[in-house]
């Protein structure tokens, strides 16, 4: 019994100087990357009232969500306060605003204030 191994051919070393790219086209790790670090994630954006405006450049703002509870079916409303950036201390307490999430401000602030929808009355 005999056994046919066929083997692969071997590269060359003209057919390794055909595959890499011409002297002229040199590829750099930035310029493979580049698409990558312009792109930003999709972040949260929440609508919510302001229960307080009592700090510098900061609101509390009130979050409601409705849930639907597993096992009953009840639609419940769960609200959460978030401290949110207001760099020019432009929303007072009531208004309907507009936060969206970024990057930690402080130990409590991930929040920031994009607009202000309606003020209060």
């Amino acid at each position: 019994m005999s056994e046919n191994v066929t083997q692969a051919p071997e590269a060359t070393a003209t057919d390794v100087v055909e595959n890499a790219p011409a002297a002229d086209e040199t590829v750099t790790a930035a310029d493979e990357t580049a698409p990558e670090a312009t792109e930003r994630n999709q972040r949260k954006v929440r609508q919510g009232y302001v229960v307080s405006d009592k700090m510098q450049k900061t609101i509390v703002v009130e979050l409601e969500d409705r849930v639907k509870h597993p096992l009953y079916g009840k639609v419940l409303t769960k609200s959460k306060k978030v401290k949110a950036h207001d760099e020019n201390n432009e929303a007072g307490i009531g208004d309907l605003v507009r936060i969206m999430e970024t990057r930690p401000l402080s130990a409590t602030k991930h929040w920031r204030l994009v607009t202000i929808i309606e003020k209060a009355k």
